[in-house]
């Protein structure tokens, strides 16, 4: 949500803030803009893509050794050029902002009485503002930034520039994701690591509360009184090529298709041994979880999906009553206070903000047993818990999440199988099997990838319609859940998840010929309850679209469309479900001309709440 670029260099940093500004497109956004000084400010902005910036910007040849830039997502003011940042002030100051000011309506209403105009109706402009006032007070740009964030209520990351101090850019942190990377005689500032990459694999990752002033010899970090601190360099284990397309028409596509290996390296450390050992997630994990007695998983979206699929594996293998709950509701009511329980916070950035807030939350009230699952090693939520596992997915840029959420599952799953193997649940005969299982969950899944050419036929109908139900029962009513989220992400049809079992209790009453009905039916314990649920879909004129196992009794007629799987997986069967309903919504985007990567009004890292 939103996207930050900056740079200060020896040489002309104007390719690299609109190359940033690419990179960090699938964020999500509807306005860019970019602004460089050199004897004075110069402010390039329009409302729509970066592609047209940068052709604004190379007919004007702007040349210029220090510059920020941002991709806006509106939230305060339509996406209208006059809202696109950078936001400016007096003197040639001007700033770019991620995040949201929750008080700017009292400050706005403070500076317009002291004389400030406001051009936009965004609450950023008001921090421009409010530096500007403070730096007339004092000669130090740094001290006037300190000084506005203090008096911020909200989340940000701030990067600023002023032509009455023309050598350095003036970065803040609370809340909102900002890092910096190191190059030689230059450093450039990023909203996420992936903007960077091109350039430097040397980066630093700002705490919360940090400020800091970067200039062509590298940076210094302040905490929130002016003190200086020191912050560690990392050398990132991502590379460019891994943000590239290659031999795909889009992220989404080679996402779906790089989950075998996506599997294959968040699973390694068990399939190549024989035992599954609890100091996978952390060497604190033997003393916590042998105490806890209960599971509290939190998240948002797509990971709210995988913490409800992993509530069957955790109840059923390691016998522990599972809650999960949504981040935003979470935090916001009072919830019964155990300090035995595990809180479990799911997120594919790490900066989710309401899964971060939900976190603090927990730990306020005496929660303190913490477990992340995230793919961002240095991200918030990681820093923020006790213990802690990486699933290692690699870079996601498409909107919706495909391989973030595969591999959350695979992880979900390994942390059951650690508290069973602890709670004395799990044998060596049965450890021995579902590890077995786990090993050939790559293969499998390479296998289901070959099903898309009957799936692109199925999505040439459905691309027709304007509506759908998904359903499933018992553990794959999630994956429902997560089917239907796909579709409406990606191809704007209204799309629904139900337990199969819930529609003579209202759903029913949709179903005719142009609502399809997909449903996801492996041959468990339930199937047979499923087919009396298909039926009903049947007697009504429903267009039925059936993902069922190999050997499942289910055969094709007219309106019944059945795709039948290589393999049933037992346990892991949510997984190999999972991809078949990915590359259906995918491939009726397709057919619907839908931007696929960045589908209207989403983004992709929700910073704010």
């Amino acid at each position: 949500m939103c996207g930050i670029v900056a740079a200060v260099s020896n040489k002309n940093i104007v390719p690299f803030l609109i190359d940033g500004l690419l990179r960090l497109e699938y964020r999500g956004y509807d306005s860019a803009g970019l602004a460089v000084i050199n004897e004075k400010l110069n402010r390039v902005r329009n409302s729509g893509r970066v592609s047209e910036l940068s052709e604004k910007v190379s007919s004007l040849n702007m040349r210029s050794h220090l510059g920020i830039a941002h991709t806006r997502w509106a939230t305060h003011g339509a996406a209208l050029e006059r809202n696109a940042h950078p936001h400016i002030s007096r003197d040639g100051l001007a700033l770019v902002h991620n995040g949201i000011i929750e008080n700017h309506e009292l400050l706005r209403r403070e500076l317009i009485n002291q004389g400030y105009e406001f051009t936009s109706d965004t609450d950023s402009e008001v921090i421009a503002h409010l530096i500007h006032k403070h730096f007339e007070n004092t000669p130090d740009l740094l001290t006037a930034v300190r000084y506005t964030v203090s008096e911020l209520v909200g989340a940000f990351a701030l990067a600023v520039i002023s032509e009455q101090s023309k050598n350095r850019i003036i970065l803040a942190r609370r809340g909102a994701p900002l890092l910096i990377g190191l190059g030689n005689d230059e450093v450039y500032c990023a909203s996420d690591s992936s903007a960077l990459l091109k350039r430097t694999k040397r980066m630093i990752f700002m705490e919360d509360g940090d400020l800091a002033e970067v200039t062509v010899d590298g940076p210094t970090f302040f905490d929130a009184n002016g003190t200086t601190v020191e912050r560690d360099i990392y050398e990132s284990e991502l590379s460019s090529d891994q943000v590239e397309l290659g031999q795909f028409d889009h992220y989404m596509q080679k996402e779906i298709f790089e989950q075998p290996g996506a599997l294959a390296a968040t699973l390694e450390m068990v399939t190549g041994s024989n035992a599954i050992t609890p100091e996978l997630f952390g060497t604190e994990a033997p003393s916590i979880l042998k105490t806890i007695d209960s599971i509290t998983i939190i998240a948002c979206g797509t990971s709210y999906h995988s913490g409800l699929t992993a509530k069957y594996w955790l109840e059923e293998l390691a016998q522990l009553p599972v809650f999960v709950e949504i981040a935003s509701e979470y935090r916001y009511r009072k919830p019964i206070v155990n300090p035995n329980t595990l809180i479990v916070v799911i997120s594919q950035s790490g900066e989710t903000a309401d899964t971060i807030a939900a976190l603090e939350y927990a730990k306020r009230l005496g929660q303190e047993k913490t477990l992340s699952i995230c793919n961002v090693p240095e991200s918030s939520i990681i820093r923020g818990t006790k213990l802690k596992f990486l699933t290692r997915a690699g870079p996601e840029i498409g909107v919706a999440s495909t391989k973030a959420f595969t591999t959350q599952l695979g992880s979900l799953y390994l942390l059951t199988l650690v508290i069973a193997k602890l709670k004395g649940k799990l044998n060596e005969d049965l450890e021995n099997s579902l590890l077995t299982g786990l090993r050939h969950l790559p293969a499998a899944l390479n296998l289901v990838l070959n099903m898309e050419p009957k799936i692109i036929h199925w999505a040439k109908s459905i691309a027709k319609k304007h509506n759908a139900l998904f359903l499933g029962r018992g553990i794959h009513y999630p994956i429902a859940l997560e089917g239907a989220l796909k579709l409406k992400e990606i191809s704007y049809i209204h799309a629904e998840g139900y337990p199969a079992g819930e529609l003579k209790h209202g759903p029913l009453a949709l179903v005719d010929g142009d609502t399809p009905v997909v449903a996801v039916a492996p041959n468990d314990l339930l199937l047979e309850k499923l087919k009396s649920n298909l039926s009903e879909v049947r007697a009504r004129g429903g267009e039925l679209y059936v993902f069922a196992d190999a050997d499942s009794n289910l055969d094709e007629t007219e309106g019944l469309h059945i795709m039948k799987m290589t393999e049933h997986l037992g346990h892991l069967s949510p997984i190999l479900h999972s991809i078949p309903l990915q590359l259906l919504a995918y491939h009726v985007a397709l057919v619907k001309g839908t931007d696929v990567d960045k589908p209207r009004n989403l983004a992709k890292s929700v910073t704010v709440e």
